[in-house]
């Protein structure tokens, strides 16, 4: 059985403060598997759930420099939602961010770190994924991207371009993963990464050996002896390979 999305990671100076800025975001609730580590997820969700794109938050020494190459969309369901989202999130500290995007529709803001995110105006797509609309990932080739994550886990692939590909759960439920053509190459380590995780009955070494020979390859990010496996997708997007579960 193919592994499966189940949550991000988002790497913070302060991994507490800032899970309480992306807690009241997204109504959700704060824990912590231990020192550096924030846990984030709505109230009375077991985990995992494939409605749910969990978050968890990992202190690190290094600030951020560069333009995120993977953000988050939030939903909205009426114009009027759109404004008091935003004018909540800016009294949360978030402030406006300017990446070039000129006139649109959304809102671009960035978090008390400096990481990117977009308020979405109403979408008839976005009515049913919860407060997170999408994952997006700058890419140069939506369509190879796609062919690798299609293949890469148990997602559905709802759409593929030129300049976008967008995959949702096989469920049907929870956010979408969108990859966006783009200009701008990755450089150095992303602030967040997805994490994958087998069925419980999965083998974690023939996952692992199925995304290799799909294109993934290993990468050292000083994890150290671990139990999961980091990987890079084929444009260099680090993600970790958890244990079953």
């Amino acid at each position: 059985m193919a592994t499966r999305l189940i949550q991000i990671a988002m790497k913070a100076a302060d991994d507490s403060a800032l899970g309480r800025f992306w807690a009241e975001a997204l109504g959700w609730g704060m824990g912590s598997e231990g020192p550096g580590v924030t846990n984030l997820a709505p109230e009375g969700v077991a985990y995992p759930d494939p409605a749910v794109l969990f978050i968890d938050l990992l202190r690190v020494p290094d600030p951020k420099t560069v333009k995120n190459r993977l953000h988050i969309d939030l939903a909205t369901t009426s114009p009027a939602h759109q404004a008091e989202l935003v004018a909540r999130l800016r009294k949360l500290g978030a402030t406006p961010a300017d990446i070039g995007q000129g006139d649109v529709p959304w809102t671009v803001l960035a978090d008390p770190e400096g990481n990117e995110f977009c308020v979405l105006e109403p979408r008839e797509i976005y009515r049913d994924t919860g407060p997170i609309a999408a994952l997006v990932v700058d890419c140069a080739d939506p369509r190879a991207m796609a062919r690798f994550w299609d293949e890469a886990m148990d997602w559905t692939l709802h759409e593929v371009t030129d300049d976008l590909a967008r995959l949702r759960s096989a469920k049907g439920v929870g956010p979408y993963l969108e990859f966006i053509r783009t200009p701008d190459v990755k450089t150095g380590l992303n602030r967040i990464h997805f994490d994958l995780r087998p069925y419980p009955d999965d083998d974690h070494a023939a996952e692992a050996g199925k995304l290799r020979a799909l294109g993934a390859t290993d990468t050292d990010i000083g994890q150290g002896d671990v139990p999961w496996t980091v990987l890079s997708d084929p444009e260099g997007n680090e993600f970790c390979l958890l244990t079953p579960r």
